[in-house]
């Protein structure tokens, strides 16, 4: 299970040079926050040449490895479809094409096992041609014909790419067609020949987080200098981008999304009479247009229209109304979650919305139809309980949805739904990569400090003895209303719990498993009840005899790592591996590291003394202890990650090093805020990972 959510809101920031401003003269290994320096590059190939005699001289690296490369490059996994004007886009990777191949298919012909694929962009063969190291940082077509396309093209996985115009018509980029260089930028189509963009226009013009807060309207054939601005936000504002939604009636809506902290959002109407504010509440978040009517997320309670609107609830607006009288909205309820029942995401088609809930952390589909009246009527989509469902694409131009269902020990299978025709087919079905049959599911509960519930999942052997003697890996993220949810891992599932060993999923506040509330109960200066759901976790599963803290390991990625790190200084006793992976750890420099600024209203300022203590309080970096008794860590990060960067991990590292405290870490070079950029980068991680685990807890 690798997920690196880490806080991304619009494109990452980057610190990769010279020293932040307000940099702490007392650190002695600041100088490992300048990325690309020659010196802490040496440090980094150092580091990594010890780990890997470590753990790829183990002899259970090799057959991890060589799992973990068969199960990265097989060629029955199941090609995620994109709805595109009738056709199927998708973005393959194997081992012929490490950088990624974009390709399309007929809708009739990707329904059939053998389908026969049309190759649009080789990325292997541009990086080639180009003397780049290109990989797929996404697509977006112009309505309604979605033949020209922006095309997004990333160095090395990076956050920050390069936009350029693709006709997919012809199968090249368009001759003096729109490029926009690399930066950390925000685009959208306003029509075929119109560009809604937010960028660095000029040297210096991002905010203290690194996002673009200018934009700007740029006309086919214009340079870059001639464009014009509609729009300035602040510096001190997280960013500023554009966006248009269309519906699969031509209506269109297009707006500045300006995004005054990371959950606080003003819109703004972009029209002939300048940009007039939409009074929707600041957190809340746009899902899609449908029959001219926007359909808002609610992160708080609303009132509105002489209703009150619950925080969790979707609801729509209608357009033509709001158009006259932007401030004076009267919206319309669509969904209200139960209790412990939370929204998960919805897609638009044509004239449906395809909606999917979390019920006690299992999976629910919905379908909602606007009716004549203004209102919304319901039906449930058939599903097996206790999955996973996803939304995978939703076709603006027709009722047709792919969605995703899976489970820990069940495979991922895509799905069709024709939601005129009330049916659903199978379109794939990933075959079984491990053994499941010895395995069972579970799914119980811990009492945290303060008395909540905190529930999770086990995935165990049916036959698993209550001694405490099983090897188990707990895991978590624990932020920014994020939920984690089971799924089919055939990594996890080969390379560990087919040789005996366990896992749990720790669905802990600070998440999105029961709505807002869940995740607001984690913010700031209550993030300390986060840490103690964890630990709370690991000490029922103690309890329960599933594991004993030899054999207890714990990993977490992004706010996952901090976490981990959190987990490492204040429970050093509970653990006997963990591992922390592309990680935050200096809390009091978070700010002043890549992208970090933006995730104020996530962990609190420096700038705010209370805060700043509770920050401290926590912070991994400042609270290793060098006669503390602490597990061997495994920690990871990639040069390539300019959303929270390598620093944090780099520093920690040296930090014990001069402690003389034990430690493995490694700095994958590529990959972006993930664990590599190829399918063999991300096998390589995960035979390390395993390896690791197996090394610390007692795995064979």
């Amino acid at each position: 299970m690798r997920k690196f959510f880490c806080c991304a809101l619009l494109v990452g920031a980057g610190f990769h040079g010279a020293m932040a401003v307000g940099a702490d003269a007392n650190d002695p290994f600041l100088w490992l926050e300048q990325v690309n320096e020659p010196r802490a590059l040496e440090w980094v190939k150092a580091e990594n040449a010890r780990t890997s005699a470590v753990l790829e001289n183990d002899p259970r690296y090799a057959p991890l490895h060589a799992a973990a490369v068969a199960l990265a490059q097989a060629n029955d996994r199941i090609p995620e479809p994109a709805f595109r004007a009738g056709e199927i886009f998708n973005l393959w990777q194997d081992e012929h094409h490490a950088h990624g191949l974009w390709r399309r298919t007929g809708f009739a012909d990707f329904m059939r096992a053998d389908a026969m694929w049309q190759p649009l962009l080789d990325l292997d063969a541009l990086s080639e041609s180009e003397h780049a190291n290109w990989f797929w940082g996404g697509a977006q077509c112009a309505e309604p014909g979605e033949n020209l396309c922006l095309v997004a093209l990333s160095d090395g996985g990076e956050d920050a790419v390069t936009e350029r115009e693709f006709d997919v018509r012809t199968g090249h980029f368009v001759e003096n067609g729109f490029l926009l260089p690399k930066g950390k930028q925000e685009t959208a189509w306003q029509d075929e020949n119109t560009l809604l963009a937010s960028r660095e226009w000029n040297a210096g013009e991002l905010t203290s987080s690194g996002y673009p807060y200018i934009v700007k309207r740029l006309q086919r054939g214009q340079p870059l200098s001639a464009a014009t601005e509609i729009y300035r936000g602040d510096k001190a504002d997280v960013g500023a981008s554009p966006a248009s939604l269309r519906d699969g009636d031509g209506n269109e809506v297009q707006m500045i999304v300006r995004n005054r902290t990371f959950f606080e959002t003003e819109y703004r109407l972009i029209g002939a009479h300048g940009t007039p504010i939409l009074a929707l509440p600041p957190k809340s978040g746009l899902v899609g247009l449908l029959k001219n009517r926007l359909i808002v997320e609610l992160r708080e309670d609303w009132h509105a229209g002489g209703k009150t609107f619950a925080s969790g609830s979707l609801v729509s607006i209608d357009m033509a109304k709001a158009r006259a009288a932007p401030g004076k909205l009267k919206p319309t309820l669509i969904y209200a979650p139960e209790p412990r029942h939370a929204f998960g995401a919805a897609a638009v088609t044509r004239d449906k919305l395809l909606l999917t809930e979390l019920d006690n952390v299992r999976g629910r589909a919905l379908v909602y139809s606007p009716d004549k009246g203004g209102g919304w009527t319901r039906r449930v989509l058939p599903l097996p309980d206790n999955l996973t469902v996803s939304i995978v694409d939703a076709d603006l131009h027709s009722n047709r949805a792919f969605y995703e269902v899976t489970g820990f020990t069940t495979p991922a299978s895509l799905w069709l739904a024709d939601l005129d025709a009330h049916t659903q087919q199978l379109v794939r079905a990933l075959p079984p990569r491990f053994d499941a049959s010895r395995l069972v599911v579970e799914q119980l509960e811990a009492t945290s400090k303060d008395g909540t519930r905190v529930p999770y999942f086990v995935v165990r052997a049916k036959d698993m003895p209550f001694d405490g003697s099983t090897p188990l890996i707990l895991e978590a993220y624990g932020g920014f209303q994020i939920s984690e949810t089971p799924e089919y891992s055939a990594t996890l599932g080969k390379l560990w719990l087919e040789r005996g060993g366990a896992y749990a999923l720790a669905n802990i506040r600070g998440g999105g498993e029961f709505g807002p509330a869940w995740h607001d109960a984690g913010l700031k200066l209550h993030r300390q009840r986060i840490y103690d759901d964890f630990a709370a976790v690991g000490e029922d599963l103690i309890a329960r005899k599933y594991t004993s803290t030899p054999h207890l390991g714990i990993r977490g990625g992004s706010n996952g790592g901090l976490l981990m790190g959190v987990e490492f200084n204040q429970r050093p006793d509970l653990w006997g591996a963990v591992e922390i992976e592309v990680p935050l750890l200096d809390m009091l420099r978070y700010e002043q590291i890549d992208a970090g600024a933006s995730w104020v209203g996530e962990y609190g300022s420096v700038s705010v003394p209370e805060e700043r203590a509770f920050l401290a309080s926590i912070s991994p970096y400042h609270n290793l202890r060098a006669d503390a008794h602490y597990p061997l860590p495994y920690i990871w990060s990639t040069s390539k990650d300019d959303r929270v960067g390598p620093q944090h991990a780099r520093k920690f590292a040296a930090k014990m090093a001069a402690m003389h405290l034990p430690y493995l870490f490694y700095e994958v070079l590529e990959g972006g805020h993930s664990d590599g950029a190829t399918l063999e980068e991300k096998a390589a991680s995960s035979a390390r990972d395993y390896t690791y685990f197996s090394r610390q807890l007692g795995l064979p």
